[in-house]
């Protein structure tokens, strides 16, 4: 299992919107600039972040983005299935059915579900409920206390003279 980097992309962009003030979005083509990607990979994100009311944006020629709710509200499980989709992470072919038991008509009747396709839901239930108790407020705190300041400080800059 793996998720595409747009996730990753997707959850740095949506820290750097958190100080925004209220009435100041932040551009696609800064927040492209910043990380180093191209504006038109970054706006396909933020299409489907605010598809899935992560964010909202601003028109005009300071438009841009700016969170929709507030960053307690908004969890990693949000951004990941805004980014890659609904789709399960599993799923389950019912291979059983071709074995040869079933193929020969040795054994007629298989348990309806799959005990495989159950752990395997049942994990992913679990990494979903892991990922709904993160948030955007709870990763900002974290990258306040692991980051040094001047970091955090010259990146709120970045984005501040960028919104004048």
């Amino acid at each position: 299992m793996q998720y595409s980097i747009g996730v990753e992309y997707a959850l740095h962009c949506l820290v750097y919107l958190i100080d925004n003030e209220e009435d100041y979005s932040i551009g696609i083509k800064e927040l492209s600039t910043f990380q180093g990607i191209s504006e038109t990979y970054l706006s396909k994100i933020f299409s489907k972040l605010s598809k899935n009311g992560i964010v909202s944006s601003v028109p005009g020629v300071k438009g841009g983005y700016k969170l929709a709710k507030s960053p307690e509200e908004i969890s990693f499980w949000d951004v990941i299935e805004a980014v890659e989709g609904p789709k399960p992470i599993f799923q389950c072919k019912n291979i059983k059915d071709n074995g040869y038991l079933y193929r020969e008509n040795i054994c007629t009747s298989a348990p309806s579900s799959c005990t495989i396709n159950l752990v395997m839901l049942s994990a992913e239930e679990k990494m979903r409920e892991f990922l709904r108790s993160k948030t955007l407020s709870w990763l900002n705190e974290e990258l306040n206390r692991v980051l040094p300041n001047q970091i955090r400080e010259e990146t709120r800059k970045f984005f501040t003279k960028s919104s004048l």
